[in-house]
């Protein structure tokens, strides 16, 4: 038995929270490197400060996951992880622009990132839970379209703020300006309410529904079996061993003869980190205590599907490119740009809100094709689709280095918004169709580590690469995030669609 078709009004209620988990996510892309200077961090720090956020969703996606799998409540089994990250979320925007000092912020935005993972991470799994095969296309490409509205509004509130309000977009040497300030507030709001409003309208299946339409599906039970089957704990200590020393060696080797800096630090520290809890999986594996989640989570992660295998290269690509736009399109516009080097300058705040409505073009731009891509998916495949989305994406943005009127840039965000409409929808229709029902909830979660990895990677390098090899032009980390996404599209022709 199939899973019923929902009706368009449905889709969008169960799918409306996206809107606000957006407007938390975009207003912290599009200003927290702005407000990371204006607090005093130097341009090739930015990275390192970013670096909580990606490893917070690292840790934090696999056990909400997880833990979602094994949830019901009164509630129901995604719906009180909505809730419970859209309230902390909430807090965090509040709280985030008031930062007195430099090391509150980044603890703010450890904060925040965190939150916004508990909130988004069961959504990603909700799709697959509510909907049939042929309906997830269409469940993820509303997301898009909720993340794109969302993001319009969020990433042009500063200039909407300064533009339409009149509320000052400059302030003392390390304060925020008020326009920032209040531009988290109203995120706040929206956020909350956006997700009380899908935990309001959308009723889940409960655990015998949802086992119900896996037993009918000789594919997914047989994908369940094996899930379940453990590994042996020789395997683990084995990877773990090899994983440790590697991670040992890489730091020994870049902190006594190359370059060591945190951002490295952490990236080496993380492989070593890696190979003790494949070790101590291997420990409790051993001695039969295998009801930890930490023991599923890692045997789910050598269980991956092999679509999910194939999407992992893509990913780490297409999420490298974002991220090094994030970190640098402030400073690159700013400076390669517009000219400005001061923080203070009433220049280099105009270009700064400007990059806000950059962002708020390529969201706007990426919620309305949301719907074009689903057209033309059905015409032709995901997979051409996606191959498509990231080449038009990577040549936009590289465009920024050669581009020197800002309004030029809206074309370039046109493809940029192409490219983040299909990231937000493609893989994941691809690889729902090739995970077992009842791990759905994990499977996005460990899913979100080759989104995280790459951030990992660019926070750990490229502050290295602008520093060193660019003297500090952050307009090169935007041609390597377009050369990236160019590569991910290369890598997209591996991946084998199939539900």
């Amino acid at each position: 038995m199939e899973k019923p078709r929902l009706k368009f009004w449905q889709i969008w209620n169960m799918s409306f929270g996206f809107l606000g988990i957006q407007f938390g996510f975009a207003l912290q892309n599009a200003n927290v490197s702005r407000i990371f200077e204006t607090l005093g961090a130097n341009i090739d720090k930015i990275p390192i400060l970013w670096i909580a956020a990606p490893v917070t969703g690292l840790i934090v996606q696999p056990i909400i996951g997880h833990m979602s799998d094994k949830t019901w409540t009164r509630l129901g089994r995604r719906r009180p992880y909505f809730l419970s990250g859209a309230i902390l979320a909430s807090i965090a925007l509040l709280l985030m622009p008031n930062s007195p000092v430099l090391w509150v912020a980044a603890g703010m935005l450890w904060i925040l990132d965190a939150s916004i993972n508990i909130s988004m991470e069961p959504f990603r799994a909700f799709v697959g839970d509510m909907l049939p095969a042929g309906q997830r296309t269409v469940g993820f490409s509303m997301q898009s379209f909720f993340i794109g509205t969302g993001a319009v509004v969020a990433s042009a509130l500063p200039y909407m703020m300064t533009n339409w309000f009149n509320i000052s977009n400059t302030a003392a040497a390390g304060e925020i300006p008020d326009s920032v300030k209040y531009s988290f507030y109203i995120g706040a709001v929206v956020f909350l309410l956006a997700v009380i409003y899908t935990v309001t309208s959308t009723k889940e299946y409960s655990p015998e529904e949802i086992k119900k339409f896996s037993e009918d599906n000789a594919e997914s039970a047989k994908r369940e079996k094996y899930n379940e089957e453990l590994i042996e704990h020789s395997s683990f200590t084995k990877k773990g061993i090899i994983w440790l020393i590697i991670g040992l060696i890489l730091f020994a080797a870049f902190y006594f003869f190359i370059y060591m800096d945190y951002g490295l630090g952490v990236f080496f520290g993380g492989i070593a980190f890696f190979g003790l809890l494949q070790i101590l999986v291997g420990a409790l594996t051993k001695q039969n205590k295998t009801e930890s989640g930490l023991v599923a989570i890692l045997n789910d992660l050598y269980k991956m599907p092999k679509t999910m295998i194939q999407l992992a290269y893509v990913q780490f690509f297409s999420w490298f490119a974002l991220f090094a736009m994030w970190i640098y399109t402030t400073p690159a516009v700013t400076h390669h740009i517009y000219g400005a080097e001061d923080t203070k300058s009433l220049l280099y705040n105009e270009g700064a809100n400007w990059v806000g409505v950059l962002m708020s073009v390529y969201n706007g731009f990426a919620a309305v094709m949301a719907f074009f891509l689903i057209w033309l998916a059905n015409r032709t495949s995901r997979k051409m689709v996606h191959t498509f989305s990231l080449i038009i994406g990577g040549i936009s943005l590289a465009s920024f280095y050669v581009i020197k009127d800002p309004n030029l840039l809206l074309i370039s965000e046109l493809g940029i918004g192409l490219a983040w409409a299909s990231i937000l929808a493609m893989p994941y229709a691809i690889l729902t169709g090739s995970l077992p029902p009842n791990k759905l909830g994990v499977y996005m979660g460990i899913f979100n580590f080759f989104i995280v990895i790459p951030q990992i990677t660019a926070a750990a390098i490229l502050g290295f690469f602008v520093r060193t090899i660019c003297n500090n032009h952050a307009i090169y980390a935007l041609l390597l995030g377009g050369a990236s996404m160019v590569i991910a599209a290369l890598m997209m022709q591996k991946v084998k669609d199939t539900n």
